[in-house]
């Protein structure tokens, strides 16, 4: 069997699940073997239930000791019984699970496995898993790994469909030569692959993502260096005009507040890429909150003065919107034309503003992948602007340049990477640094609290919204299941709904929703129908409500320092005081360690080079940032000494490789 054979001739898999493997994007054996988990369940030694802390994902050895009580909830069915051992007793509970009442009996003996939490004086275990002592101690010495997964796969199914290909996985070829491998102490890449999907122990899980990490970078830095090639020399046919410099001086006047340094000097780099002889490429780089999008408006407003079509690409429907609105209101003195183009947006809407790019009528396009679709061309496109280029990958940058005849191209990104990765990551880029912050924003004031805190900060945040304000509460999980051992969102917005009481209007949101009930959702935030946000880490990019004063996140410690200063941007955009609460669940000395830095700074780059510093061993388990580059595993922060690996081998073995690089 090989890497180019249909999923459909792997044994087990008949025409069923080859189509649900389909929807998951493996068509191929080489897309499973390269379908990796997206966490690993270790199983630990069972503790007495007396000193099971509360957040904290334990092994009880338990006596059950009532009989399953089974009732009909207000979302669910709830099945629960009281299990205890010499130290204390633990209620445990399952949703939707009624077969429950079949499966245990009083007296009966198991390990409950699951993360305990307090209700009151009472410690619960929701959705634990339960086993025999025998079955436990086979658990034990495995690490499980765990797939993202859709309808019609199940995580045991696609194990065992790798399994079957194992002899493929041990044969995959390596494109690095031997000494490279032996002189970096590198794992193979067949090895790496094997690991990955099921790791021997935490150290070779280690070494084999770190391995993953290599490739995916040393991929990335190959086609950023041939993209450098192809562009660095082109010529600027699209130049500024003398007048659109003159009128840039007016536009930056009329604002409502001054520049900040770091806006000027950015704005002046832009304006000396634009009228140069050679086509501008420029990273914009700026912390949440510094102001790149007036600098982005500036670029658009003199471009449109030159006589020439601008595009602006950001990642979600919603920030298309409000960038559409405000540009909109911007430019309306001027008469450019300005128009939105989203996937949500009808045929007959879609078709009207591609015929409008086509003719040269429309100035300013605002807009997500829609741009980049087949159907949209422009007469005279002369600028594109990417927004939180990371979320768009390589391919969707080069497609939307490729729209125009070599048109000036600058990225705006707040993901605050260390200058020293940033040279690297952004090879083909000129760099401008924003470090300032507008002087009518506010310093966020922020707080590192554990879980009895909880109550205090629910009457903070009914205080806020009596004053008129909103509030997002962040968790990382969508919904109860085998592998959540953290707050999620759907159970937690009926629970804060009940505590808030129903003057206060309680919405939740997470990344599994459609596109349109995203929208929507957001949309009522910002309009203000709704007053708490509860949602997962989809609303870390492509919402900007000023009139929201509190960022509540749960489970603080699972998340990278990086992500989590990005999402307390979220708030802090108005005039108000704003607030950011990280819940500490775990409560151990390492992770209060990790968030007094988002305690005492607000500075994302001096956090981005203090998160480099803190990560442990283990944090390639757990804490992941958000997906920078489109990787699967490579983490700018975690992986630092592979991508400066990447380079060095880009640049010796570069021209040798490309192209034999198996991601």
């Amino acid at each position: 069997m090989k890497l180019s054979d249909n999923i459909i001739d792997i044994k087990g898999i008949g025409e069923k699940t080859a189509s649900a493997y389909n929807r998951l994007g493996i068509n191929n054996v080489g897309d499973l073997v390269h379908y990796y988990p997206r966490a690993y369940k270790v199983y630990s030694e069972p503790v007495p239930v007396s000193s099971a802390s509360e957040g904290e994902r334990v092994a009880i050895f338990c006596k059950v000791v009532s009989y399953v009580d089974v009732h009909k909830g207000r979302r669910y069915t709830i099945a629960s019984l009281s299990a205890a051992d010499n130290s204390g007793s633990v209620r445990m509970v399952w949703f939707n699970m009624p077969f429950i009442k079949n499966q245990f009996h009083k007296g009966d003996s198991y390990i409950f496995y699951g993360t305990v939490k307090y209700k009151g004086n009472m410690r619960v275990m929701e959705m634990p898993e339960y086993f025999t002592q025998y079955n436990y101690q086979r658990a034990m010495s495995t690490m499980q790994p765990i797939y993202p997964l859709k309808s019609g796969i199940t995580n045991n199914s696609v194990t065992r469909s790798v399994r079957a290909v194992e002899e493929v996985i041990r044969s995959i070829p390596d494109y690095l030569p031997e000494s490279v491998i032996e002189k970096y102490n590198l794992m193979s890449k067949s090895e790496a692959v094997y690991e990955v999907h099921f790791p021997h122990n935490e150290e070779t899980l280690k070494n084999a993502i770190k391995r993953i990490a290599f490739d995916e970078f040393l991929e990335f830095l190959i086609r950023i260096r041939k993209l450098r090639e192809d562009t660095v020399s082109e010529p600027n046919i699209h130049k500024l005009t003398k007048e659109s410099i003159l009128k840039r001086d007016a536009f930056i006047a009329g604002l409502p507040y001054e520049l900040t340094e770091g806006q000027k000097n950015a704005v002046n780099d832009i304006t000396d890429d634009m009228k140069s002889e050679y086509v501008m490429n420029r990273l914009v780089q700026g912390d949440v909150g510094s102001g790149k999008t007036i600098v982005a408006a500036i670029a658009l407003f003199m471009n449109s003065i030159s006589g020439y079509q601008g595009a602006l690409m950001v990642p979600t429907e919603v920030l298309a919107v409000q960038h559409y609105e405000d540009l909109s209101k911007l430019f309306k003195p001027y008469k450019f034309t300005v128009r939105l183009l989203t996937g949500s947006m009808s045929v007959k809407e879609k078709r009207a503003v591609y015929q409008e790019l086509r003719e040269g009528i429309c100035d300013v396009v605002i807009g997500t992948h829609a741009i980049i679709q087949d159907m949209a061309e422009f007469k005279a496109l002369g600028l594109v602007i990417t927004d939180e280029q990371h979320r768009f990958g390589v391919k969707q940058r080069e497609k939307l340049e490729k729209k125009g005849q070599m048109p000036n191209v600058l990225v705006m990104s707040a993901t605050p990477i260390p200058r020293t990765l940033a040279i690297i990551l952004y090879a083909d880029m000129d760099i401008s640094v924003i470090k300032d912050m507008p002087a009518q924003r506010k310093r966020i004031m922020n707080c590192v609290v554990g879980t009895d805190y909880r109550p205090s900060a629910y009457g903070f945040i009914k205080k806020q919204v009596s004053e008129g304000h909103q509030a997002y509460v962040i968790c990382p999980m969508v919904e109860e299941s085998e592998t959540s051992d953290s707050e999620n969102v759907i159970n937690y917005s009926d629970e804060l709904q009940n505590i808030l009481g129903d003057r206060i209007k309680v919405a939740y949101l997470h990344g599994k929703m459609k596109e349109s009930e995203k929208s929507e959702i957001l949309h009522s935030f910002i309009n203000k129908e709704i007053d708490v946000l509860v949602s997962t880490t989809v609303i870390e990019v492509g919402i900007n409500n000023p009139n929201a004063t509190v960022m509540m996140i749960e489970n603080a410690e699972r998340f990278g320092l990086a992500q989590l200063h990005q999402l307390r941007g979220r708030v802090g955009r108005g005039s108000a005081q704003s607030y950011a609460i990280f819940v500490n669940v775990k409560k151990s000395k390492e992770s209060e360690e990790r968030l007094k830095v988002l305690e005492n700074s607000n500075d994302g780059f001096y956090i981005a080079s203090e998160d480099l510093k803190l990560r442990g061993p283990g944090d390639f388990f757990g804490i992941r940032q958000s997906g920078e580059m489109d990787f699967k595993f490579a983490d700018i922060y975690n992986h630092a000494d592979m991508l400066r690996l990447a380079q060095d081998i880009s640049v010796e073995y570069g021209d040798s490789i490309e192209g034999k690089i198996i991601i």
